[in-house]
């Protein structure tokens, strides 16, 4: 696979990884280096407030955040066969861009127990529509000895809301 890419975001941004494999290398040289490394996943589809929230928050529980990028195929499989509405390689663009996010990774499954279990995170990282115990990958956690934490703000953002309300728009020109 490819090698790491740098993409031009604010501090120039965040590092766009091609393979679990560098992922787990780097996480690992942290680790060593007494670093703490956090882990977010989900679809992130049209990045809202509540992303920016759940990403900030999640920063501040360790010294590196990884954020995992549903690929195209398992936000169809897990959500909606209509999504995602942007496209992987733009979503993982723009939480590149921001300046919480150290490393992005796109993966392939609908839960991330495969990614966990190979990274090894110190945190993993879930929004407030889950509690410490219905994380779906809480037993992989357990297993692999990291910490779950609930970030964010009230689930009161959802990109379900945000499609809701562009679909009532009644767009005409004056």
């Amino acid at each position: 696979m490819g090698r790491a890419r740098r993409t031009m975001g604010p501090d120039n941004g965040a590092v766009i990884l091609k393979s679990v494999g560098e992922l787990k290398d780097i996480v690992y040289c942290l680790q060593t280096e007494g670093k703490s490394v956090v882990l977010a996943n989900g679809a992130f589809d049209l990045l809202h407030v509540g992303h920016l929230r759940l990403l900030k928050d999640a920063k501040l529980r360790g010294d590196f955040l990884v954020v995992a990028v549903n690929t195209d195929a398992s936000v169809k499989k897990y959500k909606n066969p209509k999504l995602p509405i942007v496209g992987e390689d733009e979503r993982v663009e723009m939480l590149a861009g921001l300046r919480w996010v150290d490393y992005v990774i796109k993966f392939d499954e609908v839960s991330c127990d495969s990614l966990i279990q190979a990274v090894r995170p110190n945190v993993v990282v879930k929004g407030t529509d889950y509690t410490p115990e219905t994380v779906p990958e809480l037993e992989t956690i357990k297993e692999v000895g990291a910490e779950v934490a609930i970030c964010g703000d009230p689930k009161d953002h959802a990109t379900s809301k945000l499609i809701q309300r562009v679909r009532r728009l009644k767009l005409s020109r004056k």
